[in-house]
């Protein structure tokens, strides 16, 4: 599933491209009613941790979730027919976006918006995000803290990958309970420096000496000190952790 990092960078791309133009919109697999946006102007384009918002001019939002197959064709040639099995496409003259296998896919009215958006944690990639929120939640959180990062109630927009990289920097064991505040902030801290830097290279960064490594996602060893990783299911995903560098 594409995390947080991914759904800001195909934000900021598709905004920059659509934002204050006028777009042609079409749903080919005829699965979303594009009508209302056909000829519509495009506001802006943003991220809500894993959640991508269309803004139209005079219609409704569009509410777009990846899951865990969802990707967008970009088109430099709007000409180029769409796939049939294409949710929407959105295009300009100069560009398209093809959306494929989301799982979800609709329009959402104000109401529906600000659920959403209340419904979500602080988004350590959004301007402004309230750092004190997300600490006292984290905090807060009676469960395991690989449970809680992963909970997009909590903070929005991490993933498993990033729940991997961001403890182990952080030397929490997913399985520990009770982090105080002091640990939360420099969780948030770390999760605010590195989504940033793996938004702008297209991946998970969290050695920018070695942006193409991991320290323990889906490794054998630990790449600090060569310990096994360990590995078990926490809230339906699998955790990693080294026992030494993140020892209980």
């Amino acid at each position: 599933m594409p995390e947080g990092h991914l759904v800001h960078r195909y934000a900021g791309e598709q905004h920059a491209a659509l934002a204050g133009r006028t777009v042609r919109a079409v749903s080919p697999q005829g699965r979303f009613d594009a009508a209302p946006y056909d000829g519509r102007a495009v506001e802006r384009v943003e991220a809500l941790g894993k959640h991508l918002l269309y803004v139209f001019d005079a219609a409704p939002v569009v509410h777009v979730h990846l899951g865990m197959r969802g990707l967008f064709l970009r088109r430099d040639d709007p000409a180029t027919p769409p796939r049939a099995g294409t949710r929407l496409r959105l295009a300009t003259d100069a560009v398209a976006f093809d959306l494929i296998a989301p799982i979800r896919c609709e329009s959402l009215a104000d109401g529906e918006v600000a659920a959403l958006a209340a419904s979500l944690g602080p988004d350590p990639l959004r301007p402004g995000a309230d750092r004190e929120e997300a600490v006292r939640r984290l905090a807060s959180y009676s469960g395991p803290v690989g449970a809680a990062v992963l909970d997009q109630g909590v903070w929005a927009g991490i993933g498993n990958a990033w729940r991997a990289e961001l403890l182990f920097l952080a030397g929490l064991d997913p399985g520990a309970r009770g982090v105080g505040a002091a640990a939360a902030g420099r969780l948030w801290d770390d999760a605010v420096r590195y989504l940033a830097l793996g938004r702008d290279a297209g991946q998970v960064v969290s050695d920018p000496a070695a942006p193409d490594e991991r320290w323990v996602y889906k490794r054998d060893a630990c790449r600090r000190c060569g310990a096994a990783v360990r590995t078990w299911t926490l809230a339906s995903r699998t955790a990693y952790a080294c026992p030494v560098d993140q020892g209980r």
